[in-house]
């Protein structure tokens, strides 16, 4: 399976999480309903769609809602859950850590554990959490721990800070707009420069971030003064994954904006269903640079196998 895909962008979804949100009164984050999930059930679906490795997160809401101290136990948890996946199923499961955003302190202990003690491939942050986006200068100890590390972040939305449109579910629109508004915070506030050890994932495509990258340079323009130039030399130099964008219409726009070697594979499982991770496989069936090559030169992981 050495040439099988690399799944930067597939979910956990363990009981005890569930449940957990559910006693919180959640039962449809961003609009979908909490899918049935299991390690096997993994492992099948990613034999059906030739998926080698997946590399596992919590998404939204992730684990604080509403309380620092349990947000950090509960990220302890459910890290220490998933790097017991990894090692149960040698090759097959990575791990992007959870941490407690917008619980600063936590989130810093939560990446150390994380990525010293449970070898945890990279961590995964919301677009904002609690209504703070990333970019946001109070989370600047969390980047500066994470740049000494040269950790790999995926940042995956969450639903918007503000009332949902009625009979729009949030992961339909609202969640490429966060992760937008993330992108562009993170570059108004230079963090791709100050703390470049840190490569950024941006889920699904980078949101609308590959349409409407030059009318956002000219609004970090107005506010920085900065080159425009430069501005997009930042947007660009995110990585993407393709979890539902990789349609004839969304991956055009992508891969003339991104960096090369910069777009990986995401198929956004349990979430997304498996009907819909074999429509978005199509177009880029016979893609092995997104498929496994990318990601292979971005995760340390992977550093012996095979090209």
């Amino acid at each position: 399976m050495t040439s099988g895909r690399i799944d930067v962008h597939q979910h956990l979804v363990p009981a005890a999480y569930a449940g957990r949100l559910r006693d919180h009164g959640i039962t449809a984050p961003g609009g979908r309903k909490l899918p049935g999930w299991s390690p096997a059930m993994a492992l099948e679906l990613m034999d059906r769609q030739g998926i080698a490795t997946a590399l596992l997160s919590l998404t939204t809401p992730g684990v604080h809602l509403g309380d620092d101290r349990e947000a950090a136990a509960a990220a302890r948890e459910f890290n220490e859950f998933g790097a017991e996946l990894v090692k149960d199923h040698p090759g097959r499961f990575g791990l992007l850590a959870t941490l407690t955003l917008p619980y600063v302190d936590g989130a810093v202990t939560a990446a150390a554990h994380a990525l010293d003690e449970l070898s945890a491939d990279g961590v995964v942050l919301l677009a904002n959490s609690h209504g703070r986006y990333l970019g946001d200068p109070s989370f600047d100890p969390l980047m500066a721990e994470l740049d000494r590390r040269g950790a790999v972040v995926l940042v995956h939305p969450a639903e918007l800070p503000g009332p949902a449109a009625a009979g729009i579910p949030p992961f339909a629109a609202d969640f490429l707009l966060d992760t937008t508004r993330a992108a562009y915070g993170l570059v108004r506030h230079d963090v791709p420069r100050r703390f470049p050890g840190i490569r950024f994932v941006l889920a699904h495509a980078g949101g609308f971030l590959p349409y409407a990258a030059h009318r956002l340079a000219v609004s970090l323009f107005d506010q920085t003064g900065r080159d425009p130039a430069t501005i997009l030399d930042d947007l660009a130099g995110f990585y993407f994954d393709t979890a539902l964008s990789s349609s004839p219409a969304a991956l055009p726009s992508l891969l003339s904006f991104a960096r090369p070697g910069h777009v990986l594979y995401g198929s956004d499982w349990p979430f997304a269903p498996e009907l819909a991770v074999t429509y978005f496989n199509g177009p880029i069936a016979q893609d092995e640079s997104i498929g496994h090559r990318n990601a292979r030169a971005l995760f340390h992981r992977f550093d012996n196998d095979p090209p």
